[in-house]
């Protein structure tokens, strides 16, 4: 697919882009012809290998490191992305913590396990949300208007298809799935919001590989989703000017189907 000249000339953040979903969201924009921002937490050896792997797609690319659980660093973050890609079109928010604990388990819900899902997963995309608002707002469309500036947020199917598992995670990504609508009325015209929720895309946790094969079939359509669909899929949203306020669930029908676990633990 050649990228038009104009999408050339548009960049994308995507937080947690070193390894595994973001570094293949980062990849997919850079394939289509996007300038990438990487940011990492801690992964810098692989965050220097995204940014390698996007150059020699013929696009620019830089790693950003970042605590997205510190406020001062995350706005740093984003004077320092917004400086050097002044074309900046898409904020992707993929970075997110996934630790296990369950009210009713031997790992319950603390304040502290709460406390830090909801800075990575909510208050560290609610902030950068701002400020890509506040840039767009304030440049007033001198980008182009070919596709609007958007922030995706990364959300999960399981928010529509609840269980116990994942306490904190859950929570934090229920509020964080509540956002899309609330910024999206806030942030109009000037900046669309979207959400993308996967499905068991990625092997997590203890999981072994047959155990993420088995339950990666427990879908209506007999897979969810990978890596490559995630990504694709926000590559689709960033140039889709008439979607804002609602989220896509790209999981083969995952969500539809209730379980009573977290469909990582469903093998059998």
């Amino acid at each position: 697919m050649n990228p038009s000249v104009s999408q050339q000339q548009k960049a994308v953040l995507v937080t947690g882009a070193a390894k595994r979903l973001g570094r293949e969201i980062a990849l997919q924009f850079a394939r289509q012809g996007w300038d990438v921002a990487v940011h990492y937490g801690r992964s810098e050896q692989e965050a220097t290998q995204t940014v390698q792997q996007i150059q020699e797609l013929g696009v620019k690319s830089h790693a950003f490191r970042a605590d997205l659980a510190d406020e001062t660093a995350t706005k740093k973050l984003f004077a320092a992305v917004s400086q050097q890609f002044t074309n900046l079109h898409c904020l992707v928010n993929s970075a997110s913590i996934f630790e296990y604990d369950r009210a009713n388990s031997s790992s319950p819900l603390s304040s502290q396990s709460l406390q830090d899902h909801m800075q990575v997963n909510l208050a560290g995309p609610i902030l950068l949300s701002q400020l890509m608002f506040e840039y767009h707002k304030n440049k007033a469309n001198k980008i182009g208007e070919e596709y609007l500036p958007s922030v995706i947020q990364l959300l999960d199917q399981k928010l529509i298809n609840l269980n116990p598992d994942y306490l904190s995670y859950t929570l934090s990504k229920a509020a964080l799935a509540t956002s899309v609508e609330v910024l999206a009325l806030d942030f109009a015209p000037h900046l669309r919001v979207v959400g993308l929720a996967p499905g068991i895309s990625l092997p997590s946790g203890n999981q072994t590989d047959e155990e993420f094969a088995k339950a990666h079939q427990k879908t209506p359509l007999g897979k969810s989703s990978t890596s490559e669909d995630i990504a694709k899929a926000a590559v689709f949203l960033a140039q889709a000017n008439a979607i804002t306020g609602t989220t896509l669930y790209v999981d083969g029908g995952q969500h539809l189907l209730p379980s009573s676990r977290d469909v990582m633990f469903k093998t059998n």
